[in-house]
């Protein structure tokens, strides 16, 4: 599904992400390391073992969400059509001769 641009709510051109979903991103990002963060320190109370459950928490947290932001930012290109260039469109694309 493709973002829809705020400004007159039609469908982002394919291969581009529109600025609300790259500040979603980040609102993502913020939020992750939050609750890790919490989770973490819920972990450093419950067996006492004091940083390590906050610095746990908060590298899991920021690593897992940035795998997933850059998954999604490269998900556009990689999926986008593609376009043969112009001295090769006569070319027979089965043909593996080069002349």
């Amino acid at each position: 599904m493709r973002d829809r641009d705020p400004s007159n709510g039609r469908p982002a051109p394919p291969g581009e992400i529109s600025p609300w979903a790259l500040a979603g991103l980040g609102v993502e990002f913020a939020v992750a390391l939050v609750l890790f963060g919490y989770a973490g320190q819920w972990v450093d109370r419950r067996f006492g073992v004091a940083p390590v459950g906050v610095l746990s928490g908060v590298l899991f947290g920021a690593g897992g969400t940035f795998y997933l932001s850059y998954r999604r930012l490269m998900a556009p290109r990689a999926s986008g059509p593609t376009v043969p260039p112009a001295a090769d469109a006569d070319r027979n694309p089965l043909d593996t001769e080069r002349r």
